[in-house]
């Protein structure tokens, strides 16, 4: 008994010494972001889209909306070309649910360089088609955006590496608050079956035949 009791008393101070530790981790300043994910807490970012249209990111972009929404930016030469041409191919297998039932958004992690007009080139080079949107701003607002949809990582010099932000797609149905995410480079159609599964209405909007 004592045994147990000593146990559960050196848990209790391990993670007491674990939160007191915690700064030290230079985590502080991005605790205010690490909040539950979800419906009503994702913030109303003002974005620019590539066709140079001023957007907020939760009412135009997300309320009500089954959207796929990931990070990149347009002098990524790793991760970003493969995961863009994976989503085209994504983007195809919607055929024309894609800007009707389901929206693709890509938000660039460099703002300072991804002008709306750097991003439209972006689009032309990848033959993006209507319903999938790239996205810039406000270098802060756009940090503050990632780490609510939860594009970050604990270690600040992992997330410092713009990089490693870039391999994941935040998938969600905000009218039902039904939220996952998946692989960018997953195969398309394992992509396309995690985002029909936060949608209800998946069988009345398949994707058309001939």
């Amino acid at each position: 008994m004592n045994s147990r009791r000593q146990l559960l008393m050196g848990m209790g101070a391990a993670a007491t010494l674990g939160l007191l530790a915690w700064p030290k981790l230079n985590l502080q300043p991005k605790l205010p972001y690490l909040e539950k994910f979800g419906s009503g807490r994702l913030p109303n970012t003002a974005l620019y889209t590539h066709e140079g249209k001023s957007v907020k990111f939760y009412d135009d972009l997300v309320r009500n909306k089954v959207v796929a929404i990931n990070m990149m930016y347009t002098d990524c030469k790793r991760i970003c070309p493969g995961m863009t041409a994976n989503l085209r191919q994504v983007q195809k297998l919607f055929g024309d649910r894609l800007g009707r039932d389901v929206f693709m958004y890509s938000i660039s992690l460099q703002p300072e360089l991804d002008t709306p007009e750097r991003l439209q080139e972006y689009v032309n080079k990848y033959h993006i088609g209507p319903g999938w949107l790239f996205l810039t701003g406000v270098a802060k607002d756009i940090d503050q955006l990632r780490f609510r949809l939860g594009f970050y990582d604990r270690d600040p010099v992992v997330d410092g590496n713009k990089s490693s932000h870039t391999g994941i797609v935040r998938i969600g149905n905000d009218k039902y608050d039904r939220w996952t995410m998946s692989p960018a480079l997953a195969q398309p159609e394992q992509i396309l079956a995690t985002i029909n599964h936060v949608d209800p209405f998946v069988v009345n909007t398949a994707v058309r035949n001939g």
